[in-house]
């Protein structure tokens, strides 16, 4: 079944950049108005002003996620400028590569805040209103590929992209019955502010995407967002933008053995990623002190 997506409207969180930005984009293309929430006004208002020149309207709410407040702001602000929504995409999160003996408590509490809690209560929230308004109505989750298999260093964000996966399976049953699709959506190495803002979070050095991804393992905000579109035309469960990882996880599951010896090459890479930092560390150190011998 085709959905007709003309003059719906969206909300999208984390809308300031990366895939948030390049869905917004789309869905104007689409025919879709959305309501973008973020952070950072400037950032926001950037996208909102292309999604204008698109010849959709953008609304723009400046909210933190992490506050638990804003969830009936969000709502409620959505309804009040554009009278109902249909879909929303919650897409705002972050990552951060560390071990997980290394991370504290308060860091896998905030992780868990931002990725798993803010996007489950805005999806409840969410669901309640489109009963309410018997209109039906799409729901979505940026999750991950890693949702499906971990990474060495990456343990955390895996288990929040592994518990909103398994809400949105369940959402998706749930609701059926009024109408309303859900889904999941898991990118691959995206290139975006992701990375960079991960390897700062991490003391790594920076870049768009880790140095060590295979090229072809990379893809643009846009397909990602092309993808999203797709899947509001054609609901399906899960949104994935590599068939390549797709079938390599299903691989994963049936082969574990398999996944040990990716997670072991993995793990002895970021061991001597970490040996080589410690190493250049060391030596600058050493250059800076011995100046005031001579």
């Amino acid at each position: 079944m085709r959905c007709i997506l003309k003059d719906k409207v969206a909300i999208i969180t984390g809308a300031s950049s990366g895939i948030g930005a390049a869905t917004a984009r789309a869905m104007a293309q689409a025919g879709i108005d959305v309501v973008l929430v973020a952070r950072r006004r400037d950032k926001l208002e950037a996208v909102a002003q292309s999604v204008r020149a698109l010849g959709r309207r953008a609304h723009v709410i400046v909210d933190d996620v992490s506050d638990s407040t804003h969830v009936p702001r969000v709502i409620d602000e959505t309804v009040r400028v554009f009278g109902h929504f249909d879909i929303v995409f919650a897409n705002a999160g972050y990552g951060m590569e560390r071990p997980m003996h290394e991370t504290s408590d308060a860091e896998v509490r905030r992780m868990f805040e931002v990725n798993f809690f803010a996007a489950v209560a805005l999806l409840r929230a969410a669901a309640h209103q489109l009963q309410n308004a018997r209109r039906g109505g799409h729901l979505l989750m940026c999750s991950s590929c890693v949702s499906k298999f971990s990474l060495p260093g990456h343990g955390l964000y895996a288990a929040t992209k592994a518990a909103q996966e398994s809400v949105c399976r369940a959402m998706r049953f749930e609701l059926a019955h009024s109408g309303i699709e859900v889904a999941s959506v898991h990118p691959v190495t995206t290139t975006s502010e992701f990375f960079e803002a991960s390897a700062a979070r991490s003391n790594l050095p920076a870049g768009d995407v880790p140095a060590h991804a295979p090229r072809w393992l990379v893809q643009s905000p846009e397909r990602v967002a092309r993808a999203v579109v797709a899947c509001l035309r054609h609901p399906k469960s899960e949104v994935w933008t590599s068939f390549t990882v797709r079938f390599s996880a299903a691989l994963f599951t049936l082969f574990p053995s398999i996944l040990d010896t990716v997670m072991r090459r993995e793990a002895s890479r970021q061991r001597a990623e970490k040996a080589a930092r410690a190493q250049l560390t060391s030596a600058a150190v050493q250059g800076e002190s011995s100046r005031y011998y001579w």
